[in-house]
């Protein structure tokens, strides 16, 4: 437990690679992002990312829904067709994202639409449709328009794809449905080089998403590209494991997506050593990614349909950081704990009610967290340990509940209310129950996400 108030009081550090919110194209990638036809509004919805050297070591982190919509049933057959042990990482040589219409529940039909797609993009590139990757993001049962997004794929590959940060931004401005921001964040990091010295890897990722978001996965599309030097098992590992403490740790209303999917693909032309046998290129690569998760998460967050701020919940003294993610997930993930935050109330209580509730993650997630597989098993799902005569809660930096001390604090709630109208409210928690720490993104609850979502086929 902290010593003094102030260490209660400031958000935890955090540690990553400084990330920097751009859509810098790491080498060995072309993309382009347009209009296909597919929004009424006219608005960009195609998008295409493309290894130029031909096919690349690809992971993915899909959806549990099991309601997945065709992109990711293709995507996860053609990682598997190419991977041969893993339907999460495999070799891809581009990636097609459409938006406008989900491909979700659409039969046979869609699933021959999503197909025919795969085969479009592979003969305009020269590669087989299984080196094809698919994501689909827009209205569930509405079918896609494949003719014009096959006309915009002999179009745009005809008329060459570019190589420049531009490009990559406007296949993340592609992406959108309703987000009012694009979001794209880079990093680039000195890794040791495949041949002595020293090189810099460049990990840029771009993503949608700001509704139909709660942890089971990635929780959005996302496209991840690095020129960092990694086989498909090893980035399958280092992009499970930032998504377990990233995007496992974002909710915006509690909904899992039937098309969530995030994709990360490795060129290799940095020239870096091998992640897979230099440990100082694992770890600059696993930090790198964590750090562009971190951010898109959060980016996500603040962008949540009718969202006023971003709320972080920072956890301490927990036993452990499952315990530590469960309980600042649970937090936020709270409808009373936004709804307080959206009319800028420090109701403490609500916080304490959702930590008293937080269950560990899945055993899949603490698996990729890094626990080992029986003690993922034996955790999974189960009770996180809270203790309320240990804990202690402060919001916006204001200290309103001391379990060791009695209980409830005098807060001040004037002072509270004008601190909570921030851009980012941050809640801290400490359990006061050992050394464990984590954290979680969110966002309030308002009027304009129920008006929002009341009309969102009409």
């Amino acid at each position: 437990m902290p010593t003094a108030d102030h260490a209660l009081l400031a958000p935890l550090a955090n540690a990553l690679p400084l990330v920097e919110r751009a859509s810098r194209m790491p080498r060995g990638f072309a993309a382009v992002g347009t209009t296909a036809g597919i929004k009424a509004s006219g608005r960009p919805d195609f998008a295409l990312v493309v290894a130029t050297g031909g096919p690349v070591p690809a992971a993915a982190v899909f959806t549990p829904n099991r309601f997945a919509a065709a992109p990711v049933r293709l995507s996860r057959a053609n990682l598997q067709a190419t991977g041969g042990t893993s339907a999460t990482c495999g070799y891809a040589s581009a990636v097609i994202a459409t938006s406008g219409s989900a491909n979700a529940a659409t039969g046979d039909a869609g699933d021959a639409d999503q197909a025919a797609i795969g085969v479009a993009v592979a003969g305009a590139i020269g590669d087989e449709p299984a080196h094809v990757l698919h994501l689909s993001t827009g209205v569930i049962g509405t079918r896609l328009p494949v003719d014009k997004v096959v006309a915009t794929i002999r179009r745009v590959v005809g008329e060459g794809l570019e190589y420049t940060d531009l490009a990559l931004g406007q296949a993340a401005v592609a992406l959108r449905t309703t987000d009012s921001t694009t979001k794209m964040a880079s990093v680039t990091v000195d890794v040791p080089g495949a041949d002595g010295g020293t090189t810099s890897i460049t990990v840029t990722g771009i993503a949608k998403g700001v509704g139909m978001i709660h942890p089971r996965m990635a929780t959005m599309l996302s496209i991840v590209l690095t020129d960092a030097t990694a086989s498909p098992a090893t980035l399958r590992e280092l992009l499970r494991g930032a998504a377990a403490v990233t995007w496992d740790q974002l909710s915006v209303d509690g909904d899992t997506s039937t098309n969530d999917t995030v994709f990360a693909l490795a060129s290799g032309a940095a020239g870096a050593a091998s992640a897979d046998e230099n440990a100082a290129a694992r770890t600059a690569l696993a930090r790198a990614l964590q750090a562009v998760a971190r951010d898109l998460a959060r980016q996500q967050a603040r962008d949540g349909e009718g969202a006023t701020a971003l709320i972080t919940c920072h956890v301490t003294g927990a036993a452990d950081d499952a315990d530590a993610r469960a309980v600042a997930r649970a937090v936020i993930s709270s409808s009373l704990v936004k709804a307080a935050v959206h009319g800028k109330d420090a109701n403490w209580g609500r916080i304490a009610g959702a930590a008293g509730n937080a269950l560990v993650a899945e055993a899949a997630v603490l698996e990729a967290a890094g626990l080992s597989p029986a003690d993922a098993a034996a955790r999974a799902c189960q009770p996180a340990a809270v203790a309320p005569d240990r804990m202690r809660i402060a919001i916006a930096g204001h200290l309103a509940y001391d379990g060791p001390a009695g209980g409830p604090v005098g807060i001040d709630k004037g002072a509270a209310r004008e601190a909570m109208a921030a851009e980012e409210v941050v809640i801290r928690v400490d359990l006061g129950l050992g050394e464990g720490t984590g954290e979680a993104f969110g966002c309030p609850l308002t009027e304009a996400y129920v008006r929002e979502n009341a009309e969102y086929t009409t």
